[in-house]
């Protein structure tokens, strides 16, 4: 993922993706509530409040959303400093109608909880704890400080103090709550969709690859007729001007150009003519490349089949896929960069099941990880050790969850373990991390229908 994509879908800019129409909605509704909890308070309970000061700090929310609607456009987008300003000023007066009616013997004290959860899922983390320090501020000073509730006939409505002392608790202890929850939910999503994002770009791009191979072998395959009459004409031309040197060295030089043309569409057009045969091939052909990238880097990567299956059988056909491909290949990476010296590639298949294992005989997984690997940003620390092997890698588990998602969309179930950890030879084995991937055969296979009845007897060819 480059990264323009990953600062532009960033956790971090949450906050300037908040429309300023949003915000405007929000605080209409808002405003209605509080009318409606004021004509209440006047028809329903007859309580004695100073509706006036409760109306002049009403009115300084329409105040400011009219100005919003008439100074700025519509489809504005906030910065993180102009939500923060928004959800402030929101949270402010709140408070200060909360004051003015009891402060927290009023229950819809509880309210201050809102802006402060709003600011936790989709402001910073710096603005969320500003958020939160300022409420629990305000709060603390309308427990002591407040104008009471007062009905008709001069009654004062309050708690008795340890209630009132609840309350206080209770909104402290939710704003935290919320605070924490809301923002450690709204992290996760946002990495979840980073890492989702990331892998469809991973599986854009192999599938990019896997046309431009189709493309470039077709283009070899037209192309190869001119390039070898070309090459014909110019050998004719060389014989012809052989009592010609200086014409004769341009004819070889056109013979040699037409023979690296020749070489090179070759090269490209390697990983296959777009045919149906190149749609699937051998199990044994798809793990090979996978593993190709990672085949030259000091590293030896075996293929094996596993110890009970039948040497006889051969191995599957099963569908080309650029998912199937990339995901092996993310895992295969994983093992190289991981192993001391070797890794394993053993596959096994029956009747209804493929199943591969993928080994090395590195240190494996870190144990306190093992039960979230395949999550995305998974990450520990690293010493100087894993730099030195790991030059560039962050750590942070995004490929282990790509390769994890592409298989499964695939219809494969991975389970990720350790190894023995301690050689039992001279010989190398796998003593790191273990990597299973097993699949439904029929989900994969590109010849599902492996047993099937004769075709009849050959059609008679008359002459």
């Amino acid at each position: 993922m480059s990264d323009f994509s990953a600062n532009l879908i960033s956790e971090e800019n949450r906050g300037n993706w908040i429309r300023l129409r949003t915000i405007i909605m929000v605080r209409w509704i808002a405003v209605a509530g509080q009318i409606a909890a004021l004509i209440a308070a006047y028809l329903l309970f007859s309580l004695e409040l100073e509706y006036g000061y409760c109306l002049l700090v009403v009115g300084a929310s329409v105040v400011v959303n009219l100005i919003a609607m008439f100074v700025f456009p519509e489809n504005k987008l906030l910065s993180e400093r102009e939500n923060l300003s928004m959800i402030l000023f929101d949270l402010l007066q709140l408070c200060l109608l909360v004051f003015l009616t009891g402060g927290l013997n009023n229950p819809f004290s509880i309210l201050v909880i809102g802006p402060v959860t709003i600011s936790a899922a989709v402001l910073s983390v710096q603005s969320t704890v500003i958020m939160a320090s300022i409420a629990i501020a305000l709060v603390t000073v309308m427990l002591p400080f407040h104008i009471p509730l007062r009905t008709a006939e001069g009654f004062i409505l309050s708690k008795p103090d340890l209630f009132l002392f609840g309350t206080w608790a209770a909104i402290v202890i939710s704003v935290l709550f919320s605070s924490l929850y809301s923002r450690r939910v709204v992290s996760e999503m946002s990495s979840m969709s980073e890492a989702l994002a990331a892998t469809q770009m991973a599986l854009a791009r192999e599938q990019k690859l896997t046309d431009l191979g189709g493309v470039v072998a077709a283009a070899a395959h037209e192309l190869g007729t001119p390039l070898a009459t070309i090459k014909l004409a110019s050998a004719e031309l060389l014989d012809e001007l052989s009592d010609r040197p200086d014409l004769a060295e341009d004819a070889a030089l056109i013979r040699d150009q037409a023979n690296r043309c020749r070489e090179i569409l070759h090269s490209m057009g390697r990983a296959g003519k777009d045919d149906l045969h190149m749609h699937t091939a051998p199990l044994s052909a798809i793990l090979e490349e996978a593993a190709e990238p990672h085949t030259d880097r000091g590293k030896a990567v075996h293929f094996e089949t596993s110890e009970g299956q039948d040497p006889f059988d051969l191995p599957p056909e099963i569908q080309r896929r650029p998912d199937i491909i990339h995901g092996l290949r993310n895992l295969i990476q994983n093992a190289v960069d991981f192993a001391r010296e070797n890794v394993w590639v053993e596959s096994a298949w029956s009747e209804d099941r493929i199943t591969l294992r993928i080994m090395d005989d590195g240190r494996g997984f870190p144990a306190h990880l093992l039960g979230r690997i395949g999550d995305p940003f998974v990450s520990s620390r690293r010493n100087e050790r894993d730099r030195k092997q790991r030059p560039g890698y962050e750590g942070m588990g995004l490929g282990l969850f790509i390769a994890k998602t592409l298989l499964e969309r695939s219809g494969a179930e991975l389970s990720f373990a350790n190894g023995p950890g301690v050689g039992s030879g001279a010989s190398p084995s796998p003593t790191g991390a273990i990597i299973e991937v097993s699949w439904p055969r029929a989900r994969i296979d590109a010849t599902p229908a492996r047993h099937q009845g004769a075709l009849g007897e050959n059609p008679k060819i008359e002459a």
